[in-house]
Protein backbone atom coordinates (compact mmCIF):
# COMPACT_ATOMS: atom_id res chain seq x y z
CA UNK A 1 0.00 0.00 0.00
CA UNK A 2 1.21 3.54 -0.62
CA UNK A 3 2.38 5.40 2.47
CA UNK A 4 1.64 8.82 1.02
CA UNK A 5 -1.80 10.34 1.04
CA UNK A 6 -2.95 11.14 -2.52
CA UNK A 7 -5.80 13.48 -1.45
CA UNK A 8 -3.86 15.44 1.11
CA UNK A 9 -6.34 18.33 1.11
CA UNK A 10 -9.10 16.38 2.94
CA UNK A 11 -7.64 16.57 6.45
CA UNK A 12 -6.77 20.32 6.32
CA UNK A 13 -10.26 21.03 4.97
CA UNK A 14 -11.88 19.26 7.92
CA UNK A 15 -9.53 20.92 10.38
CA UNK A 16 -10.46 24.30 8.96
CA UNK A 17 -14.21 23.58 9.05
CA UNK A 18 -14.02 22.38 12.68
CA UNK A 19 -11.88 25.39 13.63
CA UNK A 20 -14.29 27.90 12.09
CA UNK A 21 -17.35 26.19 13.64
CA UNK A 22 -15.70 26.05 17.07
CA UNK A 23 -14.62 29.69 17.04
CA UNK A 24 -18.01 30.86 15.81
CA UNK A 25 -19.70 28.92 18.59
CA UNK A 26 -17.30 30.39 21.15
CA UNK A 27 -18.06 33.91 19.91
CA UNK A 28 -21.86 33.54 19.74
CA UNK A 29 -22.71 31.17 22.60
CA UNK A 30 -23.25 33.86 25.22
CA UNK A 31 -23.26 32.48 28.77
CA UNK A 32 -22.55 28.94 27.57
CA UNK A 33 -19.46 29.93 25.65
CA UNK A 34 -16.28 27.99 26.52
CA UNK A 35 -13.56 29.65 28.55
CA UNK A 36 -10.58 31.24 26.79
CA UNK A 37 -8.41 28.39 28.08
CA UNK A 38 -10.69 25.78 26.50
CA UNK A 39 -10.77 27.73 23.23
CA UNK A 40 -6.98 28.02 23.23
CA UNK A 41 -6.66 24.30 23.92
CA UNK A 42 -9.13 23.57 21.14
CA UNK A 43 -7.11 25.62 18.66
CA UNK A 44 -3.82 24.18 19.88
CA UNK A 45 -4.92 20.58 19.53
CA UNK A 46 -6.12 21.24 15.96
CA UNK A 47 -2.71 22.76 15.24
CA UNK A 48 -1.01 19.65 16.62
CA UNK A 49 -3.13 17.48 14.32
CA UNK A 50 -2.03 19.55 11.35
CA UNK A 51 1.60 19.29 12.54
CA UNK A 52 1.34 15.48 12.73
CA UNK A 53 0.13 15.39 9.13
CA UNK A 54 3.04 17.57 8.06
CA UNK A 55 5.56 15.35 9.87
CA UNK A 56 4.13 12.20 8.29
CA UNK A 57 4.21 13.73 4.81
CA UNK A 58 7.85 14.76 5.17
CA UNK A 59 9.35 11.73 6.91
CA UNK A 60 7.23 8.86 5.53
CA UNK A 61 7.46 6.59 8.63
CA UNK A 62 7.24 2.81 8.49
CA UNK A 63 4.23 0.74 9.60
CA UNK A 64 5.07 1.01 13.30
CA UNK A 65 5.59 4.76 13.10
CA UNK A 66 2.38 5.20 11.10
CA UNK A 67 0.43 3.20 13.69
CA UNK A 68 1.88 5.39 16.44
CA UNK A 69 0.89 8.56 14.60
CA UNK A 70 -2.60 7.15 14.08
CA UNK A 71 -3.00 6.56 17.80
CA UNK A 72 -1.71 10.05 18.51
CA UNK A 73 -4.30 11.44 16.10
CA UNK A 74 -7.10 9.58 17.86
CA UNK A 75 -6.00 11.01 21.22
CA UNK A 76 -5.77 14.54 19.84
CA UNK A 77 -9.15 14.21 18.13
CA UNK A 78 -10.71 13.08 21.40
CA UNK A 79 -9.27 16.16 23.05
CA UNK A 80 -10.63 18.43 20.31
CA UNK A 81 -14.09 16.85 20.65
CA UNK A 82 -14.00 17.37 24.43
CA UNK A 83 -13.11 21.06 24.05
CA UNK A 84 -15.44 21.81 21.12
CA UNK A 85 -18.78 23.30 22.06
CA UNK A 86 -20.24 23.19 18.55
CA UNK A 87 -20.33 19.40 18.34
CA UNK A 88 -18.91 19.37 14.83
CA UNK A 89 -15.51 18.07 15.88
CA UNK A 90 -16.78 14.47 15.95
CA UNK A 91 -16.51 14.48 12.19
CA UNK A 92 -12.70 14.40 12.59
CA UNK A 93 -12.90 10.71 13.48
CA UNK A 94 -13.73 9.87 9.85
CA UNK A 95 -10.08 10.69 9.17
CA UNK A 96 -9.02 7.63 11.16
CA UNK A 97 -10.18 5.00 8.61
CA UNK A 98 -9.36 7.43 5.80
CA UNK A 99 -5.73 7.71 6.91
CA UNK A 100 -5.45 4.03 7.77
CA UNK A 101 -6.50 3.04 4.24
CA UNK A 102 -3.33 4.49 2.71
CA UNK A 103 -1.03 2.85 5.24
CA UNK A 104 -2.66 -0.48 6.08
CA UNK A 105 -5.20 -1.23 3.36
CA UNK A 106 -8.93 -1.45 2.95
CA UNK A 107 -9.66 -4.16 5.51
CA UNK A 108 -8.04 -2.24 8.35
CA UNK A 109 -9.79 0.95 7.26
CA UNK A 110 -13.21 -0.72 7.15
CA UNK A 111 -12.59 -2.32 10.54
CA UNK A 112 -11.61 1.02 12.09
CA UNK A 113 -14.56 2.79 10.50
CA UNK A 114 -16.98 0.15 11.74
CA UNK A 115 -15.38 0.29 15.17
CA UNK A 116 -15.79 4.05 15.26
CA UNK A 117 -19.50 3.84 14.42
CA UNK A 118 -20.05 1.12 17.03
CA UNK A 119 -18.10 3.14 19.63
CA UNK A 120 -20.35 6.13 18.97
CA UNK A 121 -23.45 3.94 19.33
CA UNK A 122 -22.07 2.53 22.60
CA UNK A 123 -21.33 6.03 23.90
CA UNK A 124 -24.91 7.08 23.15
CA UNK A 125 -26.24 3.97 24.87
CA UNK A 126 -24.24 4.74 28.02
CA UNK A 127 -24.33 8.51 28.16
CA UNK A 128 -27.61 9.47 26.51
CA UNK A 129 -30.73 7.71 27.82
CA UNK A 130 -33.31 6.86 25.13
CA UNK A 131 -31.11 8.45 22.48
CA UNK A 132 -32.88 6.58 19.72
CA UNK A 133 -35.95 8.72 20.37
CA UNK A 134 -34.04 11.90 19.58
CA UNK A 135 -34.14 12.76 15.89
CA UNK A 136 -31.06 14.93 16.36
CA UNK A 137 -29.02 12.14 17.96
CA UNK A 138 -30.06 9.59 15.35
CA UNK A 139 -29.32 12.08 12.59
CA UNK A 140 -25.85 12.77 14.02
CA UNK A 141 -25.11 9.04 14.19
CA UNK A 142 -26.29 8.43 10.65
CA UNK A 143 -24.32 11.37 9.33
CA UNK A 144 -21.19 10.07 11.02
CA UNK A 145 -21.75 6.61 9.51
CA UNK A 146 -22.25 8.18 6.07
CA UNK A 147 -19.06 10.22 6.58
CA UNK A 148 -17.10 7.07 7.37
CA UNK A 149 -18.43 5.36 4.24
CA UNK A 150 -17.59 8.36 2.07
CA UNK A 151 -14.11 8.68 3.59
CA UNK A 152 -13.26 5.02 2.99
CA UNK A 153 -14.71 5.19 -0.53
CA UNK A 154 -12.69 8.31 -1.33
CA UNK A 155 -9.52 6.65 -0.05
CA UNK A 156 -10.22 3.55 -2.16
CA UNK A 157 -10.74 5.65 -5.28
CA UNK A 158 -7.57 7.65 -4.58
CA UNK A 159 -5.49 4.49 -4.07
CA UNK A 160 -6.88 2.90 -7.24
CA UNK A 161 -6.08 6.06 -9.19
CA UNK A 162 -2.57 6.12 -7.75
CA UNK A 163 -2.03 2.51 -8.76
CA UNK A 164 -3.46 3.18 -12.22
CA UNK A 165 -1.07 6.10 -12.69
CA UNK A 166 1.85 3.91 -11.60
CA UNK A 167 0.79 1.19 -14.05
CA UNK A 168 0.42 3.82 -16.78
CA UNK A 169 3.94 5.12 -16.13
CA UNK A 170 5.31 1.58 -16.22
CA UNK A 171 3.39 0.79 -19.39
CA UNK A 172 4.66 3.99 -20.96
CA UNK A 173 8.23 3.04 -20.13
CA UNK A 174 7.70 -0.45 -21.56
CA UNK A 175 6.17 0.96 -24.74
CA UNK A 176 9.07 3.35 -25.12
CA UNK A 177 11.51 0.46 -24.73
CA UNK A 178 9.58 -1.66 -27.24
CA UNK A 179 9.40 1.23 -29.69
CA UNK A 180 13.14 1.78 -29.40
CA UNK A 181 13.78 -1.94 -29.92
CA UNK A 182 11.46 -2.02 -32.92
CA UNK A 183 13.19 0.99 -34.43
CA UNK A 184 16.61 -0.58 -33.88
CA UNK A 185 15.38 -3.76 -35.56
CA UNK A 186 13.98 -1.78 -38.48
CA UNK A 187 17.23 0.13 -38.93
CA UNK A 188 19.20 -3.11 -38.75
CA UNK A 189 17.04 -4.60 -41.50
CA UNK A 190 17.41 -1.51 -43.67
CA UNK A 191 21.17 -1.44 -43.25
CA UNK A 192 21.47 -5.14 -44.00
CA UNK A 193 19.10 -5.21 -46.95
CA UNK A 194 20.31 -2.03 -48.67
CA UNK A 195 23.93 -1.36 -47.73
CA UNK A 196 24.63 -5.05 -47.23
CA UNK A 197 23.75 -5.77 -50.85
CA UNK A 198 26.06 -3.13 -52.29
CA UNK A 199 28.89 -3.90 -49.89
CA UNK A 200 28.63 -7.59 -50.77
CA UNK A 201 28.82 -6.72 -54.45
CA UNK A 202 31.83 -4.48 -53.78
CA UNK A 203 33.55 -7.25 -51.83
CA UNK A 204 33.00 -9.76 -54.64
CA UNK A 205 34.36 -7.35 -57.26
CA UNK A 206 37.43 -6.54 -55.17
CA UNK A 207 38.12 -10.25 -54.68
CA UNK A 208 37.77 -10.72 -58.43
CA UNK A 209 40.12 -7.82 -59.12
CA UNK A 210 42.70 -9.26 -56.75
CA UNK A 211 42.42 -12.71 -58.34
CA UNK A 212 42.82 -11.41 -61.93
CA UNK A 213 45.34 -8.65 -61.22
CA UNK A 214 48.22 -10.65 -62.68
CA UNK A 215 46.29 -13.07 -64.90
CA UNK A 216 44.13 -10.58 -66.78
CA UNK A 217 44.61 -6.89 -65.91
CA UNK A 218 41.66 -5.86 -68.10
CA UNK A 219 39.25 -8.08 -66.14
CA UNK A 220 40.73 -6.80 -62.90
CA UNK A 221 40.24 -3.19 -64.01
CA UNK A 222 36.65 -3.95 -64.99
CA UNK A 223 36.04 -5.49 -61.56
CA UNK A 224 37.50 -2.40 -59.86
CA UNK A 225 35.22 -0.17 -61.91
CA UNK A 226 32.23 -2.28 -60.89
CA UNK A 227 33.32 -2.10 -57.24
CA UNK A 228 33.52 1.70 -57.49
CA UNK A 229 30.02 1.76 -58.92
CA UNK A 230 28.68 -0.39 -56.06
CA UNK A 231 30.37 1.91 -53.56
CA UNK A 232 28.76 4.97 -55.12
CA UNK A 233 25.35 3.31 -55.03
CA UNK A 234 25.93 2.37 -51.37
CA UNK A 235 26.63 6.04 -50.63
CA UNK A 236 23.44 7.02 -52.46
CA UNK A 237 21.53 4.49 -50.39
CA UNK A 238 22.93 6.02 -47.21
CA UNK A 239 21.76 9.46 -48.33
CA UNK A 240 18.30 8.13 -49.18
CA UNK A 241 18.08 6.45 -45.78
CA UNK A 242 19.03 9.64 -43.98
CA UNK A 243 16.48 11.59 -46.02
CA UNK A 244 13.82 9.03 -45.16
CA UNK A 245 14.57 9.46 -41.45
CA UNK A 246 14.17 13.22 -41.76
CA UNK A 247 10.97 13.28 -43.81
CA UNK A 248 8.06 11.14 -44.97
CA UNK A 249 8.75 8.36 -47.44
CA UNK A 250 7.96 9.42 -51.00
CA UNK A 251 6.78 7.12 -53.79
CA UNK A 252 9.33 5.57 -56.12
CA UNK A 253 9.28 3.31 -59.15
CA UNK A 254 9.79 -0.33 -58.26
CA UNK A 255 10.30 -1.27 -61.90
CA UNK A 256 13.03 1.33 -62.38
CA UNK A 257 14.72 0.30 -59.13
CA UNK A 258 14.68 -3.40 -60.07
CA UNK A 259 16.09 -2.73 -63.52
CA UNK A 260 18.78 -0.49 -62.05
CA UNK A 261 19.59 -3.23 -59.56
CA UNK A 262 19.88 -5.81 -62.35
CA UNK A 263 21.95 -3.54 -64.58
CA UNK A 264 24.68 -3.13 -61.97
CA UNK A 265 25.09 -6.80 -61.10
CA UNK A 266 28.40 -8.06 -62.42
CA UNK A 267 28.53 -11.75 -63.26
CA UNK A 268 25.22 -13.53 -63.76
CA UNK A 269 22.60 -12.31 -66.17
CA UNK A 270 19.65 -10.79 -64.33
CA UNK A 271 16.24 -10.73 -66.00
CA UNK A 272 13.48 -8.47 -64.70
CA UNK A 273 9.79 -8.93 -65.33
CA UNK A 274 7.10 -6.82 -63.71
CA UNK A 275 3.37 -6.63 -64.23
CA UNK A 276 0.67 -4.60 -62.53
CA UNK A 277 0.08 -1.00 -61.44
CA UNK A 278 2.59 0.41 -58.99
CA UNK A 279 0.39 3.41 -58.24
CA UNK A 280 -2.18 1.15 -56.55
CA UNK A 281 0.36 -0.24 -54.06
CA UNK A 282 1.63 1.59 -50.99
CA UNK A 283 5.24 2.70 -50.68
CA UNK A 284 6.03 0.40 -47.75
CA UNK A 285 5.03 -2.68 -49.75
CA UNK A 286 7.06 -1.54 -52.77
CA UNK A 287 10.07 -0.87 -50.54
CA UNK A 288 9.77 -4.34 -48.99
CA UNK A 289 9.70 -5.93 -52.45
CA UNK A 290 12.82 -4.00 -53.43
CA UNK A 291 14.63 -5.06 -50.25
CA UNK A 292 13.63 -8.64 -50.98
CA UNK A 293 15.15 -8.40 -54.44
CA UNK A 294 18.37 -6.95 -53.01
CA UNK A 295 18.63 -9.67 -50.38
CA UNK A 296 17.83 -12.41 -52.89
CA UNK A 297 20.51 -11.18 -55.24
CA UNK A 298 22.99 -10.86 -52.39
CA UNK A 299 22.37 -14.46 -51.31
CA UNK A 300 22.62 -15.71 -54.88
CA UNK A 301 25.93 -13.93 -55.52
CA UNK A 302 27.43 -14.86 -52.19
CA UNK A 303 26.41 -18.50 -51.94
CA UNK A 304 25.10 -19.80 -55.24
CA UNK A 305 27.47 -18.58 -57.99
CA UNK A 306 24.60 -18.57 -60.51
CA UNK A 307 24.79 -17.85 -64.23
CA UNK A 308 21.26 -16.39 -64.37
CA UNK A 309 18.90 -14.76 -61.87
CA UNK A 310 15.29 -13.87 -62.56
CA UNK A 311 13.39 -11.11 -60.72
CA UNK A 312 9.62 -11.33 -61.17
CA UNK A 313 7.25 -8.81 -59.61
CA UNK A 314 3.47 -9.13 -59.96
CA UNK A 315 1.25 -6.43 -58.53
CA UNK A 316 -2.30 -7.79 -58.50
CA UNK A 317 -5.39 -6.13 -56.98
CA UNK A 318 -5.36 -8.53 -54.04
CA UNK A 319 -1.63 -9.02 -53.42
CA UNK A 320 1.89 -8.05 -54.39
CA UNK A 321 4.40 -10.78 -55.09
CA UNK A 322 8.09 -10.85 -55.90
CA UNK A 323 10.16 -13.89 -56.80
CA UNK A 324 13.94 -14.14 -56.93
CA UNK A 325 15.05 -17.37 -58.68
CA UNK A 326 18.59 -18.37 -59.56
CA UNK A 327 20.26 -21.41 -61.12
CA UNK A 328 23.23 -21.46 -58.78
CA UNK A 329 24.45 -24.00 -56.27
CA UNK A 330 21.64 -23.25 -53.83
CA UNK A 331 21.67 -22.65 -50.10
CA UNK A 332 19.90 -24.01 -47.06
CA UNK A 333 16.35 -22.61 -46.82
CA UNK A 334 16.70 -22.03 -43.07
CA UNK A 335 19.42 -19.45 -43.44
CA UNK A 336 22.72 -18.62 -45.03
CA UNK A 337 25.79 -20.77 -44.38
CA UNK A 338 27.67 -17.94 -42.67
CA UNK A 339 24.96 -17.37 -40.12
CA UNK A 340 23.79 -14.09 -41.69
CA UNK A 341 20.52 -12.41 -40.88
CA UNK A 342 19.29 -11.78 -44.43
CA UNK A 343 16.39 -14.21 -44.50
CA UNK A 344 15.56 -13.54 -40.86
CA UNK A 345 15.33 -9.81 -41.48
CA UNK A 346 13.38 -10.40 -44.68
CA UNK A 347 10.79 -12.50 -42.85
CA UNK A 348 10.49 -9.91 -40.08
CA UNK A 349 9.93 -7.11 -42.59
CA UNK A 350 7.36 -9.07 -44.60
CA UNK A 351 5.48 -10.38 -41.56
CA UNK A 352 4.99 -6.81 -40.34
CA UNK A 353 2.92 -6.24 -43.49
CA UNK A 354 0.94 -9.43 -43.02
CA UNK A 355 2.80 -11.27 -45.77
CA UNK A 356 4.81 -14.45 -46.01
CA UNK A 357 8.18 -15.62 -47.32
CA UNK A 358 8.56 -18.95 -49.09
CA UNK A 359 12.06 -20.33 -49.75
CA UNK A 360 12.74 -23.27 -52.01
CA UNK A 361 16.32 -24.32 -52.46
CA UNK A 362 18.84 -27.04 -52.04
CA UNK A 363 22.36 -27.97 -52.87
CA UNK A 364 22.88 -28.07 -56.62
CA UNK A 365 19.41 -26.94 -57.68
CA UNK A 366 19.45 -23.20 -57.19
CA UNK A 367 17.21 -21.19 -54.90
CA UNK A 368 13.86 -19.44 -55.17
CA UNK A 369 12.60 -16.83 -52.73
CA UNK A 370 8.98 -15.75 -53.04
CA UNK A 371 7.49 -12.90 -51.03
CA UNK A 372 3.72 -12.40 -51.00
CA UNK A 373 2.14 -9.35 -49.36
CA UNK A 374 -1.57 -8.53 -49.25
CA UNK A 375 -1.96 -5.40 -51.35
CA UNK A 376 -3.06 -2.24 -49.56
CA UNK A 377 -4.70 0.17 -51.96
CA UNK A 378 -3.55 3.75 -51.63
CA UNK A 379 -6.00 6.64 -51.54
Amino acid sequence: MPTSRPVSWVAPALYGAVLVAGLMFAAAAGDTRPSPVMTAGFVGLLGMLALLDLMEARHRPGPAGTAGLLLARVALMAGVVALDGSGLARILFVLVPFTAYFAFGGRVAVALGTGGVLALVLWHAVAVPAWWRSAERVSDLLMFAVGVVLAVSMAAVAVDEQRARARLRETTRELAALSAAAERTRLARDIHDSLGHYLTATSIQLEKAAAFRDLDPAVAAQALTAAQGSTRRALQEVRRSVAALRADTTPFSLGTALRDLARHVDGPAVDVEMTGDEQAVDVETLTTLLRTAQEGLTNALRHGSPTRVRLTARLAPHEARLTVADDGGGFHPGGTPDGGYGLVGMRERVHLLGGRVDVDGGAGRGATITVTIPARVTT
